[in-house]
C-alpha cells in the first residue's frame, strides 16, 4: 500500500526547506501527501532549538500524536532539526512511541531509517556530528509554485554568545556558484519566478573557497538568468557586509531592494557581550550607503531584549538605533535563555517583568516608525507577486495579497479593466497603494496590469516545481550551467 506523509516545520527558512528536501525525499521513496492530517501514516516534525519554549513545542505535539499512534500502530513518527541534534536519545526516553530521530547533518537518511525502524520494530536514533550530503544535493518538493529557497552554505562560523545553532548546525560550509545557479535555473525552468538565497550568514558566503567577494558576484550572476524576476537573500552579517554587496544589489535589475540586516541590540556593552563583532556606527554606516544606493530600499532587522546584564541605558541605546534606522519591519524577540550557549550561564538575567515591560515598549515604537514608512508609499504605484495563504483574503472586498518588490505586503482588489481572466497565485499585478497600516499596505482600487504567468498556471494545477538535487562541483562564475531537465508534480506540504 501507497504510505502517506505529513511534515510539521518549525523555526527558521532553513528549516523550510530542509522540510522541502524531506518531502522530495519521501516521495521519491513512494511515499505521498496526506490529504488528511489527521490520517498521515508518517508524521515528521522537523524542530528548532532557538527559543526557549521548543521542548515544549515538541513535546506537545508527540503527545497529541500518541492516541493516533495507538489506535494505528503501523504509524510511524520521525523527529529530525536542530531540537533533535541536541535532545538525541533523550526525545525517545521522553517519547518512546517515536520511531526515528535524526540530526540536522543526516536528513538525506530517513527513508532509511524509516524502513529500518519497520523492519526491527524498534526506535532508530541517528545523529552525526558533520555534514553527510549537503541538503541541496538531495531531492526536493518545492512548497511554492512561484518563489523557492536556495540554499548557497549550510553552518555558521560565528560564536555568538546567545545562539545555539553553530553547535547543531556545524561550521559553514559552501556550495560552488555553479551549483547554485544551476539549482535557480532549473526552478526558473519550472516557473519560478523569486528566489531567496539562504544561508546563516549569507553574505560571508565564499569564505570556504576563498572568495571574500563571492556573494556580490553570486548576486550579479543571478541577474543573467532569463526569466527570473526577483531575488532575495537571508540572513547577512553586518560584521561581513561589504561595499560590493550593495554595489550588486544597486546594479542588478533582478536583486529586490530590500534588506534584511539583523541589529540584535543598539548597545555597544551588549554587542560586545554578544560577541556579535561590529557596533552600533558600524550598522547604521552600512544602512546610509544602503539607502544612498537604493533611496527605495527597505530594510528589516532582528533584535533581542532582556540580554543578560542589559541595563536601562543599554535599552534605551537600541531604541535610539531603531530611530535612526528607520526599519520597514522587525522581529523583536525577548531574550530566550538556551542551555549550551555562554549568555545562559552568564550573570545580570533580566527579570522577565522587566524584559516584557521593555518589549512592549521596542514594539510600540517600531510599529510607529513601520506606520511612517508605509504611510510614504501610499499613492505609489506597486508591482505585486501574487501570494497564496498569505495575509487575508476578506469576504466582504474579495481582496487578495501580494508581495511588492521591497517585501511588502499589500492587500489589493483583483478587479479593473487590467485583468485578464481571473487573478491566481503566482500572477504578477501592478496597482496603486491607497492605505497604509504598520505591518501592511492596501490597494482598493482597479488593477494597472496583470500578467498571467507559468507560475499562476502551476499553482491554478496545484503543481509545485521538483528538483532531483544539484551537484556540479563548478568552480567558477560566468555563464551558468544547462539546468536539469524538470520535472512536474502535484504535491504540496
Amino acid at each position: 500500500m501507497t504510505r502517506t506523509y505529513q511534515i510539521r516545520t518549525f523555526g527558521c527558512q532553513m528549516n523550510v526547506h530542509d522540510s522541502e528536501r524531506l518531502a522530495g525525499q519521501l516521495e521519491s521513496a513512494g511515499y505521498v501527501a496526506a490529504e488528511d492530517s489527521d490520517a498521515a501514516d508518517l508524521v515528521v516534525l522537523n524542530t528548532c532549538a532557538v527559543r526557549e519554549n521548543a521542548d515544549n513545542k515538541l513535546y506537545g505535539h508527540l503527545g497529541h500524536l500518541r492516541p493516533s499512534k495507538t489506535d494505528r500502530p503501523g504509524m510511524q513518527i520521525a523527529v529530525g532539526g536542530c531540537l533533535a541534534q541536541k535532545d538525541r536519545g533523550e526525545i525517545v526516553k521522553r517519547a518512546p512511541w517515536v520511531d526515528v530521530v535524526f540530526g540536522t547533518h543526516n536528513i538525506g537518511s530517513l527513508p532509511t531509517l524509516l524502513e529500518r525502524a519497520r523492519h526491527n520494530a524498534e526506535a532508530q536514533v541517528e545523529i552525526l556530528e558533520s555534514l553527510e550530503t549537503f541538503p541541496s544535493t538531495l531531492p526536493a518538493r518545492r512548497e511554492s509554485a512561484y518563489s523557492g529557497w536556495v540554499s548557497v552554505s549550510v553552518g555558521c562560523n560565528n560564536t555568538c554568545t546567545f545562539c545555539i545553532v553553530p553547535s547543531l548546525r556545524g561550521k559553514e560550509r559552501d556550495r560552488r556558484p555553479g551549483e547554485v545557479l544551476a539549482e535557480v535555473e532549473a526552478l526558473v525552468a519550472e516557473g519560478v519566478l523569486e528566489v531567496t538565497l539562504l544561508g546563516q550568514n549569507v553574505n560571508s558566503y565564499g569564505v570556504e573557497f576563498g572568495d571574500r567577494l563571492a556573494f556580490g558576484k553570486l548576486l550579479r550572476s543571478c541577474g543573467s538568468i532569463d526569466g527570473l524576476e526577483r531575488v532575495r537573500f537571508t540572513s547577512p552579517h553586518p560584521a561581513a557586509f561589504t561595499d560590493d554587496v550593495i554595489d550588486a544589489m544597486a546594479e542588478t535589475p533582478n536583486v529586490c531592494h530590500q534588506l534584511h540586516m539583523p541589529l540584535q541590540s543598539g548597545s555597544d556593552r551588549v554587542l560586545k557581550d554578544m560577541r556579535r563583532s561590529y557596533r552600533s556606527s558600524r550598522f547604521l554606516s552600512i544602512l546610509d550607503k544602503v539607502r544612498d544606493a537604493m533611496p527605495d530600499a527597505a530594510i528589516t532587522t532582528d533584535i533581542i531584549v532582556g540580554f543578560p546584564g542589559e541595563t536601562e541605558e543599554d535599552f534605551e541605546a537600541t531604541l535610539e538605533v531603531v530611530r535612526q534606522a528607520r526599519f520597514s519591519s522587525a522581529f523583536t524577540f525577548q531574550y530566550s535563555k538556551r542551555p549550551g550557549t555562554p549568555a545562559a550561564d552568564m550573570e545580570g538575567q533580566v527579570p522577565k517583568e522587566v524584559v516584557r515591560e521593555r518589549y512592549d515598549r521596542l514594539v510600540d515604537l517600531q510599529n510607529e516608525i513601520a506606520w511612517q514608512e508605509n504611510k510614504l508609499i501610499v499613492g505609489r504605484k506597486v508591482e505585486l507577486l501574487v501570494a497564496a495563504g498569505e495575509g487575508r483574503k476578506d469576504a466582504e472586498t474579495h481582496r487578495m495579497s501580494g508581495r511588492a518588490r521591497d517585501g511588502r505586503l499589500v492587500h489589493f482588489t483583483p478587479e479593473g479593466a487590467a485583468v485578464d481572466r481571473r487573478v491566481r497565485p503566482g500572477d504578477v499585478v501592478e496597482t496603486t497603494v491607497t492605505y497604509a497600516a504598520p505591518h501592511h499596505l492596501v490597494a482598493d482600487g482597479d488593477l494597472l496590469s496583470h500578467r498571467r504567468t507559468t507560475a499562476g498556471d502551476n499553482a491554478e494545477a496545484g503543481q509545485r516545481p521538483t528538483t532531483n538535487g544539484v551537484s556540479l562541483g563548478l568552480p567558477s562564475f560566468g555563464t551558468p550551467p544547462q539546468a536539469p531537465a524538470p520535472t512536474q508534480g502535484g504535491c504540496s506540504l
